[in-house]
């Protein structure tokens, strides 16, 4: 059991933005590594989010590796100026994305099954980029566990600088459970730093994991951190926050969420709403009942300014 095993905080769209990675990493803390929501090409063009969002500006005080999605070489050298023009070294390829619209056009988990697609994709990126340092992160497959394996004598040559794998595949999305095996099969033959994400909520579920694979290079967490913010610095600390502290921080979280995206939307009450109740959305999944359902249905800012104060009070 490693007590100083690295978390990193898996990138979620709509969610793990610069507002909230920022107030995050000043306010809880405990994280390594912060990645950005995937950048893509759409229409064309790269998002103005999604430049707005890797700012380095909007990033400061932590570490950030932008993340991007491609489905071929040319997609990716249009996202990769935009990197390389921000100054950022660290570069993360997805390859476990599972949303089937863009799985189909083969990004994400959707390219795993076709091994002359990624090789193309990643000796490309590599080939022009040498002093990129690129990461990959992948599910077991799209269809079979398989498919990583097949995967695997590639990624072990290219100079990949680490590799995080979520044990599911891909046409799961996030139903079901992790497949340790299929994880451990890829461990066993990786001679590259591996990290492990999917399915971390507790303190427990890290020590759990670690203990299984002690070589691991850390740990990814997604949804358990968003759940429970506080999770990286509990495991560092070895105790839970207490009540008082936990809602004091949630609460400061909260409040310079709010204060951002008030002075950055334009939208007026009913936009700031919408997105004020996405931060909600998985955030202490076992608060007042009461209260979250009023945060998620309101139409009212007093009212859902009142429902926080009940949640949070109720801590």
């Amino acid at each position: 059991m490693n007590e100083n095993t690295m978390i990193h905080f898996a990138p979620l769209q709509g969610y793990t933005d610069a507002i909230y990675r920022q107030a995050h990493a000043r306010i809880f803390g405990g994280i390594e590594t912060y990645y950005s929501p995937f950048v893509r090409i759409e229409r064309g063009e790269i998002r103005r989010r999604d430049v707005r969002d890797i700012e380095p500006d909007n990033n400061r005080d932590l570490h950030l590796i932008p993340q991007l999605i491609a489905p071929d070489a040319d997609k990716l050298e249009q996202i990769m100026s935009l990197f390389i023009e921000k100054e950022y070294k660290e570069v993360d390829i997805n390859l476990g994305c599972p949303f089937p619209m863009l799985a189909k056009r083969h990004n994400g988990a959707g390219m795993l099954p076709y091994l002359e697609e990624v090789k193309t994709l990643l000796t490309a990126a590599i080939g022009k980029y040498p002093d990129i340092r690129f990461s990959v992160k992948l599910r077991l497959g799209w269809d079979d566990a398989e498919e990583c394996l097949a995967l695997l004598p590639l990624f072990n040559e290219l100079p990949l600088s680490h590799i995080i794998l979520h044990p599911r595949l891909g046409k799961q999305q996030y139903k079901g459970e992790v497949d340790l095996s299929g994880f451990e099969a890829f461990y066993e033959g990786c001679n590259k730093p591996l990290l492990y994400n999917g399915d971390l909520h507790t303190t427990e579920d890290i020590r759990s994991i670690t203990a299984r694979f002690p070589r691991l290079a850390g740990v990814v967490i997604g949804r358990g951190l968003l759940a429970n913010p506080a999770l990286a610095v509990e495991y560092r600390q070895g105790k839970p926050l207490s009540s008082d502290e936990m809602a004091r921080k949630v609460s400061q979280l909260h409040s310079e969420v709010f204060g951002k995206y008030e002075e950055l939307l334009q939208g007026g009450e009913t936009q700031l709403l919408m997105k004020m109740k996405s931060f909600w959305e998985y955030l202490l999944p076992e608060g007042d009942r009461k209260a979250k359902k009023i945060i998620h249905k309101t139409s009212r800012l007093a009212n859902y300014q009142a429902a926080v104060s009940n949640l949070l009070g109720s801590l």
